[in-house]
Protein backbone atom coordinates (compact mmCIF):
# COMPACT_ATOMS: atom_id res chain seq x y z
CA UNK A 1 0.00 0.00 0.00
CA UNK A 2 1.55 3.36 -0.87
CA UNK A 3 1.93 6.33 1.73
CA UNK A 4 -0.56 8.37 0.55
CA UNK A 5 -3.41 5.80 0.32
CA UNK A 6 -1.94 4.67 3.73
CA UNK A 7 -2.74 8.66 4.43
CA UNK A 8 -5.91 8.70 2.95
CA UNK A 9 -7.54 6.03 4.83
CA UNK A 10 -5.61 6.58 8.14
CA UNK A 11 -7.69 10.08 7.65
CA UNK A 12 -10.61 8.21 6.93
CA UNK A 13 -10.91 6.67 10.01
CA UNK A 14 -10.06 9.11 12.31
CA UNK A 15 -13.29 10.90 10.61
CA UNK A 16 -15.65 7.81 11.44
CA UNK A 17 -13.76 8.10 15.10
CA UNK A 18 -14.33 11.82 15.23
CA UNK A 19 -11.06 13.14 15.14
CA UNK A 20 -9.32 13.97 12.18
CA UNK A 21 -5.35 12.81 11.08
CA UNK A 22 -2.55 14.79 9.67
CA UNK A 23 0.88 13.96 9.02
CA UNK A 24 0.70 11.20 11.62
CA UNK A 25 -0.60 13.36 14.71
CA UNK A 26 -3.80 14.80 15.53
CA UNK A 27 -5.41 18.08 15.16
CA UNK A 28 -5.08 18.60 18.87
CA UNK A 29 -3.71 21.57 19.98
CA UNK A 30 -3.56 23.44 16.80
CA UNK A 31 -5.39 26.94 16.49
CA UNK A 32 -6.70 28.78 13.44
CA UNK A 33 -6.42 32.34 14.26
CA UNK A 34 -8.15 34.91 11.48
CA UNK A 35 -9.15 38.64 11.66
CA UNK A 36 -12.39 40.29 10.80
CA UNK A 37 -10.80 43.14 9.80
CA UNK A 38 -13.78 45.67 11.04
CA UNK A 39 -12.65 48.94 10.07
CA UNK A 40 -14.40 49.91 13.10
CA UNK A 41 -14.31 47.46 15.98
CA UNK A 42 -11.32 44.65 14.79
CA UNK A 43 -11.19 41.08 16.60
CA UNK A 44 -9.65 37.98 15.82
CA UNK A 45 -11.50 34.75 16.04
CA UNK A 46 -9.89 31.61 17.15
CA UNK A 47 -10.85 28.06 16.13
CA UNK A 48 -9.58 24.51 16.66
CA UNK A 49 -7.97 23.08 13.52
CA UNK A 50 -9.14 19.66 14.57
CA UNK A 51 -12.95 19.97 15.66
CA UNK A 52 -13.67 23.41 13.53
CA UNK A 53 -15.44 24.99 16.74
CA UNK A 54 -15.00 28.34 17.59
CA UNK A 55 -13.27 29.09 20.62
CA UNK A 56 -12.82 32.70 21.02
CA UNK A 57 -13.82 35.88 19.67
CA UNK A 58 -11.40 38.80 20.80
CA UNK A 59 -11.00 42.56 20.60
CA UNK A 60 -7.69 43.52 18.88
CA UNK A 61 -8.19 46.82 20.84
CA UNK A 62 -8.03 48.82 17.87
CA UNK A 63 -9.62 49.15 13.80
CA UNK A 64 -9.28 46.72 10.77
CA UNK A 65 -9.65 47.44 7.22
CA UNK A 66 -6.57 45.98 5.88
CA UNK A 67 -6.66 44.97 2.01
CA UNK A 68 -4.58 43.85 -1.04
CA UNK A 69 -2.03 42.16 2.13
CA UNK A 70 -0.67 39.38 3.24
CA UNK A 71 0.37 38.00 6.71
CA UNK A 72 -1.89 40.93 8.40
CA UNK A 73 -1.97 37.92 10.96
CA UNK A 74 1.45 35.92 12.23
CA UNK A 75 2.22 33.54 14.84
CA UNK A 76 5.68 32.88 16.52
CA UNK A 77 6.72 29.49 17.90
CA UNK A 78 2.72 28.43 18.91
CA UNK A 79 3.46 31.24 21.78
CA UNK A 80 2.69 34.37 20.12
CA UNK A 81 0.06 35.77 17.58
CA UNK A 82 0.28 39.46 16.33
CA UNK A 83 -2.62 41.05 14.31
CA UNK A 84 -2.34 44.31 12.51
CA UNK A 85 -5.21 47.23 13.09
CA UNK A 86 -4.73 49.41 9.66
CA UNK A 87 -6.90 51.80 11.12
CA UNK A 88 -5.43 52.29 14.46
CA UNK A 89 -2.18 52.09 13.38
CA UNK A 90 -0.98 50.09 16.08
CA UNK A 91 -0.82 45.94 16.16
CA UNK A 92 -2.22 43.45 18.84
CA UNK A 93 -0.44 40.93 20.39
CA UNK A 94 -1.63 37.76 22.22
CA UNK A 95 -0.15 35.15 24.13
CA UNK A 96 -1.13 31.53 24.44
CA UNK A 97 -2.29 30.20 27.51
CA UNK A 98 -3.39 26.04 26.73
CA UNK A 99 -5.72 26.21 23.65
CA UNK A 100 -6.65 30.03 24.12
CA UNK A 101 -5.07 33.31 23.48
CA UNK A 102 -5.08 36.45 26.18
CA UNK A 103 -4.32 39.80 25.25
CA UNK A 104 -1.18 40.75 26.05
CA UNK A 105 -0.57 44.89 24.17
CA UNK A 106 -1.04 47.25 21.85
CA UNK A 107 2.14 48.52 20.34
CA UNK A 108 1.71 51.76 17.66
CA UNK A 109 3.08 51.52 14.41
CA UNK A 110 4.94 54.41 12.47
CA UNK A 111 2.38 54.19 9.88
CA UNK A 112 -0.69 51.63 8.92
CA UNK A 113 0.18 48.11 9.38
CA UNK A 114 -1.06 45.29 6.74
CA UNK A 115 2.19 42.60 7.31
CA UNK A 116 4.29 40.74 10.08
CA UNK A 117 7.18 39.03 10.33
CA UNK A 118 9.31 37.65 13.28
CA UNK A 119 12.98 36.68 13.76
CA UNK A 120 16.44 37.93 14.92
CA UNK A 121 14.58 38.35 18.22
CA UNK A 122 12.52 41.14 16.88
CA UNK A 123 8.70 41.40 15.48
CA UNK A 124 8.78 43.51 11.73
CA UNK A 125 5.76 45.63 10.59
CA UNK A 126 5.56 46.83 7.26
CA UNK A 127 3.01 49.68 7.17
CA UNK A 128 2.00 52.03 4.53
CA UNK A 129 5.20 53.79 4.27
CA UNK A 130 7.52 52.93 6.57
CA UNK A 131 8.61 49.16 8.02
CA UNK A 132 9.43 49.02 11.80
CA UNK A 133 11.24 46.56 14.33
CA UNK A 134 9.84 45.84 17.71
CA UNK A 135 12.33 44.08 20.19
CA UNK A 136 11.32 40.43 21.19
CA UNK A 137 12.55 38.45 24.91
CA UNK A 138 11.11 35.36 25.48
CA UNK A 139 8.49 35.78 23.35
CA UNK A 140 7.53 39.01 24.91
CA UNK A 141 7.14 42.23 21.93
CA UNK A 142 8.85 45.20 23.74
CA UNK A 143 9.61 49.07 22.01
CA UNK A 144 10.76 49.87 18.54
CA UNK A 145 14.02 49.59 18.16
CA UNK A 146 14.39 50.74 14.18
CA UNK A 147 12.24 52.39 11.40
CA UNK A 148 12.65 53.63 7.96
CA UNK A 149 10.69 54.36 5.10
CA UNK A 150 9.78 52.44 2.44
CA UNK A 151 10.79 53.35 -1.38
CA UNK A 152 9.22 52.61 -4.83
CA UNK A 153 12.04 51.80 -7.65
CA UNK A 154 11.11 55.29 -8.96
CA UNK A 155 12.37 56.78 -6.01
CA UNK A 156 8.66 57.76 -4.72
CA UNK A 157 7.13 56.93 -1.72
CA UNK A 158 4.64 54.32 -2.00
CA UNK A 159 0.98 55.14 -2.54
CA UNK A 160 -1.34 54.06 0.21
CA UNK A 161 -2.41 50.48 -0.48
CA UNK A 162 0.78 49.32 -2.02
CA UNK A 163 2.42 47.36 0.65
CA UNK A 164 1.83 43.74 0.41
CA UNK A 165 3.99 41.92 2.88
CA UNK A 166 7.31 41.88 5.65
CA UNK A 167 9.58 39.19 5.66
CA UNK A 168 12.94 38.18 7.01
CA UNK A 169 15.63 36.87 4.74
CA UNK A 170 18.32 36.82 7.34
CA UNK A 171 20.19 38.64 10.14
CA UNK A 172 20.92 41.28 7.82
CA UNK A 173 18.24 42.01 5.45
CA UNK A 174 14.16 42.16 5.27
CA UNK A 175 12.21 42.11 2.17
CA UNK A 176 9.01 44.07 1.83
CA UNK A 177 6.60 43.58 -1.59
CA UNK A 178 5.24 46.50 -3.14
CA UNK A 179 2.65 46.18 -5.64
CA UNK A 180 1.85 49.60 -8.41
CA UNK A 181 0.05 48.60 -11.42
CA UNK A 182 0.61 49.41 -14.31
CA UNK A 183 4.50 49.78 -12.95
CA UNK A 184 6.27 46.37 -12.80
CA UNK A 185 6.12 46.99 -8.75
CA UNK A 186 8.75 46.62 -5.98
CA UNK A 187 11.11 44.85 -3.91
CA UNK A 188 12.67 46.38 -0.89
CA UNK A 189 15.37 44.77 1.10
CA UNK A 190 16.01 46.73 4.12
CA UNK A 191 19.29 46.63 6.09
CA UNK A 192 19.16 45.74 10.04
CA UNK A 193 21.63 46.16 12.15
CA UNK A 194 21.40 43.21 15.19
CA UNK A 195 18.14 42.51 14.32
CA UNK A 196 16.91 45.81 14.22
CA UNK A 197 15.96 48.08 11.27
CA UNK A 198 18.82 50.20 10.24
CA UNK A 199 16.85 53.26 9.37
CA UNK A 200 18.70 53.95 6.64
CA UNK A 201 16.58 53.84 2.65
CA UNK A 202 15.36 50.47 1.78
CA UNK A 203 17.72 49.66 -1.63
CA UNK A 204 14.33 48.93 -4.19
CA UNK A 205 14.61 46.78 -6.56
CA UNK A 206 12.11 46.80 -9.42
CA UNK A 207 9.72 43.46 -10.29
CA UNK A 208 11.49 42.35 -14.01
CA UNK A 209 10.01 43.52 -17.47
CA UNK A 210 6.91 42.10 -18.49
CA UNK A 211 6.00 41.12 -14.87
CA UNK A 212 3.42 42.81 -12.73
CA UNK A 213 2.85 43.23 -8.88
CA UNK A 214 5.16 41.71 -6.54
CA UNK A 215 2.96 40.26 -3.17
CA UNK A 216 3.42 37.28 -1.61
CA UNK A 217 6.46 35.49 -0.97
CA UNK A 218 8.24 32.66 1.32
CA UNK A 219 11.67 32.73 2.16
CA UNK A 220 13.72 29.52 1.87
CA UNK A 221 16.95 29.24 4.32
CA UNK A 222 19.16 29.58 2.14
CA UNK A 223 18.15 33.21 1.97
CA UNK A 224 16.44 32.92 -1.33
CA UNK A 225 12.68 34.28 -1.68
CA UNK A 226 10.00 32.94 -4.36
CA UNK A 227 7.70 36.05 -5.22
CA UNK A 228 4.15 36.01 -6.09
CA UNK A 229 4.08 38.45 -9.45
CA UNK A 230 0.18 38.33 -9.29
CA UNK A 231 -1.91 40.00 -12.11
CA UNK A 232 1.39 39.22 -14.38
CA UNK A 233 0.30 34.90 -12.94
CA UNK A 234 4.34 34.24 -12.56
CA UNK A 235 6.39 33.24 -10.24
CA UNK A 236 9.81 35.00 -9.78
CA UNK A 237 13.48 34.03 -8.00
CA UNK A 238 14.50 36.27 -5.91
CA UNK A 239 18.30 36.25 -5.01
CA UNK A 240 20.89 38.13 -3.50
CA UNK A 241 19.63 41.70 -4.10
CA UNK A 242 17.71 40.89 -7.63
CA UNK A 243 15.44 38.60 -9.05
CA UNK A 244 16.92 35.42 -11.05
CA UNK A 245 13.94 34.25 -12.91
CA UNK A 246 10.56 33.78 -13.38
CA UNK A 247 8.02 31.22 -14.83
CA UNK A 248 4.51 30.91 -15.62
CA UNK A 249 2.65 30.17 -12.45
CA UNK A 250 -0.35 28.15 -15.03
CA UNK A 251 -2.71 29.50 -12.64
CA UNK A 252 -5.01 33.05 -12.58
CA UNK A 253 -3.44 35.49 -10.25
CA UNK A 254 -1.40 33.77 -7.63
CA UNK A 255 -1.12 36.02 -4.38
CA UNK A 256 -0.44 34.50 -1.28
CA UNK A 257 2.06 32.46 -0.34
CA UNK A 258 3.23 29.93 2.34
CA UNK A 259 5.83 27.34 3.03
CA UNK A 260 6.17 23.56 4.14
CA UNK A 261 10.07 22.56 4.17
CA UNK A 262 10.72 22.09 0.60
CA UNK A 263 7.32 23.17 -0.65
CA UNK A 264 6.04 26.45 -1.18
CA UNK A 265 2.10 26.19 -1.83
CA UNK A 266 0.23 29.56 -3.35
CA UNK A 267 -3.27 30.54 -2.96
CA UNK A 268 -4.47 31.51 -6.76
CA UNK A 269 -6.92 34.67 -6.51
CA UNK A 270 -8.21 34.06 -10.39
CA UNK A 271 -8.26 30.23 -10.36
CA UNK A 272 -9.61 29.64 -6.74
CA UNK A 273 -6.77 27.25 -6.50
CA UNK A 274 -3.52 26.15 -4.58
CA UNK A 275 -0.66 25.42 -6.56
CA UNK A 276 2.01 23.42 -4.90
CA UNK A 277 5.94 24.73 -6.00
CA UNK A 278 9.52 24.19 -4.93
CA UNK A 279 12.29 26.36 -5.56
CA UNK A 280 15.86 26.19 -6.00
CA UNK A 281 18.70 28.61 -5.60
CA UNK A 282 18.55 29.11 -9.67
CA UNK A 283 15.41 27.96 -10.55
CA UNK A 284 11.53 27.89 -9.55
CA UNK A 285 9.17 24.31 -10.81
CA UNK A 286 5.50 24.07 -10.06
CA UNK A 287 5.31 20.77 -8.44
CA UNK A 288 1.07 20.37 -8.74
CA UNK A 289 -0.49 23.13 -10.66
CA UNK A 290 -3.87 22.65 -8.70
CA UNK A 291 -2.52 20.57 -5.60
CA UNK A 292 -6.65 21.42 -4.38
CA UNK A 293 -8.90 23.32 -5.23
CA UNK A 294 -10.49 26.38 -3.00
CA UNK A 295 -14.48 24.96 -2.90
CA UNK A 296 -16.17 27.45 -0.93
CA UNK A 297 -17.13 29.47 -3.44
CA UNK A 298 -15.06 33.13 -2.62
CA UNK A 299 -11.68 33.97 -3.61
CA UNK A 300 -8.53 32.91 -1.72
CA UNK A 301 -7.77 36.17 0.27
CA UNK A 302 -4.40 34.26 2.67
CA UNK A 303 -3.18 31.14 3.24
CA UNK A 304 -0.67 29.88 6.13
CA UNK A 305 0.46 26.79 7.34
CA UNK A 306 2.15 24.59 10.24
CA UNK A 307 1.98 21.68 12.43
CA UNK A 308 1.10 19.59 9.40
CA UNK A 309 -2.29 22.05 9.09
CA UNK A 310 -2.58 24.07 5.84
CA UNK A 311 -5.44 27.51 5.86
CA UNK A 312 -6.85 29.22 3.43
CA UNK A 313 -9.48 32.32 3.71
CA UNK A 314 -11.77 33.09 1.02
CA UNK A 315 -14.21 35.82 0.32
CA UNK A 316 -17.08 35.73 -1.98
CA UNK A 317 -20.90 37.24 -1.98
CA UNK A 318 -20.79 39.11 1.46
CA UNK A 319 -19.18 36.17 3.07
CA UNK A 320 -15.97 34.82 4.16
CA UNK A 321 -14.64 31.05 5.01
CA UNK A 322 -12.05 29.07 6.39
CA UNK A 323 -10.87 25.99 4.84
CA UNK A 324 -8.21 23.81 6.62
CA UNK A 325 -6.05 20.81 4.57
CA UNK A 326 -3.74 18.20 6.27
CA UNK A 327 -0.76 17.71 4.38
CA UNK A 328 1.77 14.76 4.59
CA UNK A 329 5.82 13.99 3.49
CA UNK A 330 5.24 14.76 -0.12
CA UNK A 331 2.97 18.19 -0.10
CA UNK A 332 0.03 16.39 -0.73
CA UNK A 333 -3.17 18.57 0.70
CA UNK A 334 -6.14 16.37 1.91
CA UNK A 335 -9.56 18.84 2.82
CA UNK A 336 -10.11 18.25 6.46
CA UNK A 337 -14.02 18.79 6.89
CA UNK A 338 -15.88 21.49 5.21
CA UNK A 339 -15.11 25.02 5.25
CA UNK A 340 -15.65 26.81 8.32
CA UNK A 341 -18.22 29.99 7.44
CA UNK A 342 -16.68 32.70 9.48
CA UNK A 343 -19.98 35.35 9.51
CA UNK A 344 -17.71 38.65 8.31
CA UNK A 345 -18.02 39.64 5.05
CA UNK A 346 -14.03 41.07 4.33
CA UNK A 347 -11.85 38.72 7.39
CA UNK A 348 -7.96 38.90 6.44
CA UNK A 349 -5.33 37.27 7.39
CA UNK A 350 -4.98 33.47 8.88
CA UNK A 351 -2.56 31.85 10.67
CA UNK A 352 -1.91 28.25 11.85
CA UNK A 353 -0.84 28.30 15.56
CA UNK A 354 0.38 24.89 15.96
CA UNK A 355 1.15 22.84 19.96
CA UNK A 356 4.07 25.03 21.71
CA UNK A 357 7.58 23.25 21.46
CA UNK A 358 9.37 23.11 24.38
CA UNK A 359 12.07 25.43 25.05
Amino acid sequence: MSKFVGFVLAAGLMALSGGTALNAEPHGGTLAVTMTNDPSANAIQVYDAGTHALIQQLSTGGKGGANGNARGVRQLGGEVVAVVNNGSNSVAVYRRHHNELRFDRLVTTTSAPVSIDFGNDHMYVAGATTVDSFVLHDHTVGWMDGTAPLTLASGAAPPNGSTAQVAVVDEHVLLVTLKTDPDPGTVDSVALDHGAVAGTMATAVSAPAGTLTPFGFAVYPDGTAVITLAHSNQDGLFRDGAFATTIAAGQMAPCWMTRVGKYLFTANTGSKTISRLIGTGSHIYVDATVAAPVTAGGAPADIDAGGGVLGVIDRGANQSHLSLFSYNEFGELLAAGNPIVLGQPNANGIAIVPRAEPR
